[in-house]
């Protein structure tokens, strides 16, 4: 399980599972609960790049990042640790 420590966001952390370049699990620690989990059920089976492609950049209201970017920045992190 990956722990990515989230910035301008409500959520704190991301906790994230792999399997090869599929996402295999999903948890956000904080943020809006509905939302949070909308995003992690909707990426589970989802490829890494994929999901990098439909999330990075999104924005939370004025906010330059959003939850589902930061999915997006640990996915990238993760993947370059690869």
């Amino acid at each position: 399980m990956t722990v990515y420590k989230t910035r301008g966001v409500c959520s704190q952390e991301i906790h994230f599972e792999l399997d090869g370049d599929t996402i295999k699990h999903v948890e956000f620690i904080g943020g809006c609960s509905g939302n949070t989990q909308g995003v992690a059920r909707l990426t589970e089976g989802m490829t890494v790049p994929e999901a990098i492609s439909r999330l990075e950049g999104i924005r939370c209201g004025v906010r330059p990042t959003s939850c589902p970017d930061q999915l997006a920045k640990a996915l990238k992190q993760a993947l370059e640790e690869k």
